[in-house]
C-alpha cells in the first residue's frame, strides 16, 4: 500500500466492506451497525489479509464522533426530557450506577484496578441512542409514551456520559492512570479549573452562540445555495468542536453536542439536520469501522466466560434493573418492558468511554475487546429481546399490574357530575390535544383528559382538570374516564396501532357515542373512513382546506364584482 494514498485506501476499504456487511446485516434483520463493526474487524490488524491504516481510521473516527454528537445535540429536546423527567432522571442515574457496580464487581474478580473497573462498568451502563432510535422507529413506537420515556432515559444517560468524559482526564491520576499534563496542582483545583472551563464554554454557546449561529445560517440561506448551507452546518459542527478543545480544553464530543443543541434553537434546525445527515451517516460508519478495527476476535475463544459475563450484565442485569425501577414508579408493565428492551445493548458512548480509558492508561486493551464483544452480541440480540417482551406486555400479569392502586388511574370521588355524563373524553394532551382543550374551555364544554404520562396527569389535576392516567387502548382506562356516559370521544394522538381498539372499546361501552379521530397518514385516513369508525381528520388535508378557504375568501369580493 502506498503511504501517500493511505487515506483513500482506508476510505475505500472502510466504506466498501461496511456497505456489503451492513447490507447483509439488514437482510438478516440485524442493525446495520453490526455489519459496520464486523467490517472493521475484517480490515483490522487482528485478522489476516488487508489491513487499513489504523492511525488514519482513528482520525476519521474523531470526525465521526463530532458529527454523531452534533446530531444528538440537534435532536436533543429539553421539553421532551422535562415531560418524563420524574422517571427518566432518577431511573437513568440509578440504573447506570447499578450497571457500573456490576461491571466493577466482575472487573475486581478479574484482578483489575479500581480505575479500570470504573471505566469498564461505566462503558457497560450506557446504551446506544442510534440503536434505540432505529429499534423504536422499526416498531412504530417512537412517538408513543413508552418511546418518549425510553428516549428521555437515554438522553439522561448521554448527558451523564458527557459529564463523565469531561471529568475523567483530571481524575485519571487519582484512579491510577496517566495524569496527563498535570502540573502538581491539587485535585480539587484541577477539577475546579476543568469545570470552570466547561462552564465558560457552555455560557459562551448559550449566550453568544444562540444569537450568532441563527444569524450566520440566515445569511448563508439568503444566498440560495444549498451547498453553502451544508458547508456552513458542517463547518459550525467541526469548527466549534475544535475550538472548544483548543480554547477551553473541552472534548470534541462535548463541543459538537453543544453546537447541535444551540443550532436546534434556530428556525433552520430541521434543515440543518437534513443537510448534514448524509455526511453524519457516512462518518459515523467510519467511526464504527474504526472501533471494529480495535477488536481482537481471539477473545471469544480465549475468554468465553468473561464475554458471557459482560453480555449478561448488558442484556439481563441492566434490563432487570430498569424494569424494576419503572415498575417502582407505578408505570405499566408494558412501559417497563419497553424501557428494559431498549437498554439491553451498548454502543457508541461505550466505545468513546473505553477509548478514553485506554488512552489515559486506566483500562487494559482487552477491556475494549470485551466491550466490543458485548456490543456486537447485545446489538444482535436486541431485536430478539423486543420480540420476547412484546407478548409479555399483553399478558394476564400485565393486566393485573395495570389494576394496581394508582391515585391517577381513576377520577377522584370529588369530581363534579358534569365530567361524568355528557362530557367529551379527550385522548392525549400534546400539541393538538391542548388546542382542542382550549377551544372546549372557551365554550364551557366539560371534558376528561386521558394521558399516558403520569407526571402530566398529576400536573393537570393540580390545575383543576379532570384527568386519568393510562393507555386509552385498555378498556379499563376508558371506563375510568366514564366513556359509557360520554357524548364524544376525541382521539388527539396519532396512535396508528391502537386507534381502532380505542374506537371499538368506546362503541362497545357506549354505542351512541360520537367519535373523532386524528391520523397522520392518507392511507390510514382512507381505511378509517371506509370502516366508518367516526369522523377522521387528516393533518395535511385540513391544512390544505384551511389555506384554500383563506385564498377563496380573499378573492370572493373580486369574483362578486365580475
Amino acid at each position: 500500500m502506498e503511504h501517500d494514498i493511505s487515506l483513500i485506501t482506508t476510505l475505500a476499504a472502510g466504506f466498501g466492506v461496511a456497505l456489503i456487511l451492513g447490507f447483509i446485516a439488514e437482510r438478516i434483520k440485524l442493525p446495520a451497525l453490526v455489519g459496520y463493526l464486523v467490517a472493521g474487524i475484517i480490515i483490522g490488524p487482528a485478522t489476516p489479509g488487508f489491513v487499513a491504516d489504523i492511525h488514519t481510521a482513528s482520525q476519521l473516527a474523531e470526525v465521526g464522533v463530532m458529527l454523531l454528537m452534533f446530531g444528538v445535540g440537534l435532536h436533543f429536546s429539553l421539553d421532551d426530557l422535562l415531560a418524563v423527567k420524574r422517571i427518566a432522571l432518577p431511573g437513568a442515574v440509578v440504573q447506570m450506577s447499578l450497571a457500573t457496580l456490576l461491571g466493577m464487581g466482575i472487573a475486581w474478580g478479574w484482578g483489575w484496578s479500581l480505575g479500570a473497573g470504573l471505566i469498564f462498568g461505566l462503558s457497560l451502563s450506557c446504551a446506544s441512542t442510534v440503536v434505540l432510535l432505529k429499534a423504536l422507529e422499526a416498531r412504530g413506537i417512537l412517538d408513543s409514551m413508552n418511546g418518549r420515556i425510553a428516549v428521555g432515559w437515554l438522553v439522561v444517560e448521554d448527558l451523564a456520559t458527557v459529564l463523565i468524559l469531561v471529568l475523567l482526564p483530571p481524575l485519571a491520576g487519582v484512579l491510577g492512570g496517566d495524569a496527563g499534563s498535570g502540573d502538581g496542582a491539587p485535585l480539587w483545583q484541577t477539577i475546579g479549573q476543568t469545570l470552570l472551563q466547561v462552564s465558560a464554554f457552555i455560557a459562551l454557546m448559550l449566550i453568544v452562540g444562540r444569537r450568532v449561529l441563527p444569524w450566520l445560517l440566515w445569511q448563508v440561506a439568503r444566498t440560495g445555495s444549498r451547498e453553502l448551507f451544508t458547508l456552513a452546518v458542517i463547518a459550525v459542527a467541526i469548527g466549534i468542536a475544535y475550538g472548544a478543545s483548543a480554547l477551553f480544553h473541552v472534548s470534541f464530543a462535548l463541543g459538537a453536542f453543544f453546537a447541535g443543541m444551540v443550532m436546534r434553537e434556530s428556525e433552520f434546525s430541521h434543515r440543518a439536520a437534513e443537510e448534514s445527515l448524509p455526511l453524519r451517516d457516512a462518518f459515523s460508519v467510519l467511526f464504527f469501522v474504526s472501533v471494529g478495527m480495535l477488536f481482537v476476535p481471539n477473545i471469544l475463544v480465549e475468554q468465553p466466560l468473561q464475554v458471557l459475563a459482560v453480555v449478561a450484565i448488558i442484556v439481563i442485569g441492566k434490563s432487570l434493573a430498569a424494569m424494576a425501577l419503572v415498575l417502582l414508579f407505578r408505570y405499566p408493565l408494558n412501559t417497563a418492558l419497553t424501557v428494559a428492551a431498549s437498554l439491553a445493548q451498548i454502543g457508541e458512548f461505550s466505545f468513546i468511554l473505553a477509548a478514553l480509558g485506554i488512552s489515559l492508561k486506566l483500562m487494559p486493551a482487552e477491556g475494549m475487546s470485551l466491550i466490543l464483544a458485548g456490543a456486537l452480541i447485545s446489538i444482535a440480540l436486541n431485536p430478539l429481546v423486543f420480540a420476547v417482551v412484546k407478548p409479555l406486555g399483553r399478558s394476564a400479569l400485565a393486566r393485573r399490574l395495570e389494576g394496581r392502586d394508582d391515585p391517577y388511574a381513576e377520577l377522584p370521588m370529588s369530581t363534579e357530575r358534569k365530567f361524568l355524563e355528557g362530557q367529551v373524553v379527550l385522548i392525549g394532551f400534546g400539541r393538538v390535544g391542548k388546542r382542542i382543550a382550549a377551544r372546549l374551555d372557551e365554550r364551557g364544554i366539560p371534558y376528561v383528559i386521558v394521558e399516558q404520562n403520569r407526571e402530566q396527569v398529576e400536573s393537570l389535576r393540580q390545575q383543576g382538570y379532570a384527568a386519568v392516567s393510562g393507555n386509552a387502548a385498555e378498556p379499563g382506562v376508558l371506563i375510568q374516564a366514564h366513556i359509557a356516559h360520554a357524548a364524544m370521544l376525541v382521539v388527539a394522538v396519532p396512535d396508528t396501532l391502537n386507534i381502532r381498539q380505542m374506537a371499538d372499546t368506546a362503541r362497545s361501552l357506549n354505542p351512541a357515542i360520537e367519535i373523532v379521530l386524528r391520523t397522520h397518514s392518507e392511507e390510514e385516513s382512507r381505511l378509517l373512513r371506509t370502516e366508518n369508525l367516526g369522523t377522521v381528520f387528516f393533518g395535511e388535508e385540513e391544512l390544505a382546506r384551511g389555506m384554500s378557504q383563506h385564498v377563496l375568501q380573499r378573492f370572493a369580493p373580486a369574483a362578486g364584482r365580475d
